[in-house]
């Protein structure tokens, strides 16, 4: 493109207080950033910049163009990052982060036994996505959001729901439920009540509630005998197998699904496609057992 050079100039002046700033950025003189500035300046008969005491500022034309250069080096910087990564080992993973402590991460070493030589860079995030933003490839979610048009949509698993207990706590209140003390998340606000409604069991209507800013501290609180918290069962069943924690109500599908997103320049890479085959058959085998399904209370 003619005068690549001085947009990626602009782009770079338009983010500084100065040129003098804008130089030191990018490696020249103040000098070669002033020329750079005039020449596209003069490239399309407008001015992009007015002189404020010792700093710049963008005029009406200039902050109209850096938007579009924003925009486009933001995705020319995105496309360096999937191509880096379609030619190595290493996918970026954004992943729920209770998903991520409770489930993924315990697992990950049996990944990493069948693939050596992967390299799964994980971080912690929920809710809508912008995939090749920091050269993010893939993202697992749970499915209570718009996905953005063009991702590819990838369910994992049915999500299965049900009130967990501390045996200990089971045994002081499960003569009397209105003892029970519910455990609320922050982030998942209605739980308690689209619970009782797929399961059509209102025992807790009108229980006292203890709200925790974050879904993880929801069940480290069940586990410690605080209350009972209502539990997605791959986030729980770790703690069901060890006797930590037990689902005497049950499990019942809560209409959501965890999914996985990716684009399609991401989705037929090796080493996504094998992560991708890998999480779908652990999860799907992650379901509650026939017995697990009905209410045991």
């Amino acid at each position: 493109m003619k005068n690549l050079k001085a947009f990626h100039i602009f782009d770079v002046v338009a983010d500084s207080a100065s040129l003098t700033e804008a130089a030191n950025k990018l490696h020249v003189t103040h000098g070669a950033v002033s020329k750079q500035i005039k020449i596209l300046e003069s490239a399309l008969s407008v001015e992009l910049f007015t002189k404020q005491g010792r700093n710049l500022r963008l005029t009406h034309e200039g902050k109209l163009l850096k938007n579009y250069t924003s925009q486009a080096f933001q995705a020319l910087n995105t496309g360096v990052n999937t191509l880096e990564q379609l030619k190595g080992s290493c996918l970026e993973v954004s992943c729920e982060p209770t998903l991520t402590m409770r489930w993924l991460m315990p697992r990950m070493a049996y990944f990493y036994q069948q693939n050596p030589k992967a390299d799964i860079r994980l971080s912690t995030a929920g809710g809508p996505v912008m995939l090749g933003e920091n050269g993010l490839s893939l993202a697992i979610r749970r499915d209570d959001f718009a996905v953005k048009p063009g991702y590819i949509k990838k369910t994992l698993v049915d999500e299965w729901v049900g009130p967990v207990f501390a045996p200990d706590y089971w045994q002081q209140v499960k003569n009397d439920l209105s003892n029970v003390k519910l455990i609320d998340s922050d982030t998942r606000p209605n739980a308690w009540e689209n619970w009782a409604n797929k399961s059509e069991n209102h025992a807790f209507s009108d229980n006292s509630r203890q709200a925790f800013a974050h879904f993880y501290f929801c069940f480290q609180a069940a586990v410690d005998g605080l209350g009972a918290a209502l539990g997605s069962y791959p986030l729980v069943v770790d703690d069901i197998k060890r006797g930590n924690l037990i689902a005497p109500f049950g499990f019942v599908l809560s209409g959501h699904r965890y999914i996985l997103l990716s684009q399609a320049t991401v989705a037929e890479h090796a080493l996504a496609c094998q992560f991708s085959q890998w999480l779908q058959h652990n999860l799907t085998a992650c379901v509650p057992t026939s017995t697990e399904k009905l209410s045991m209370g």
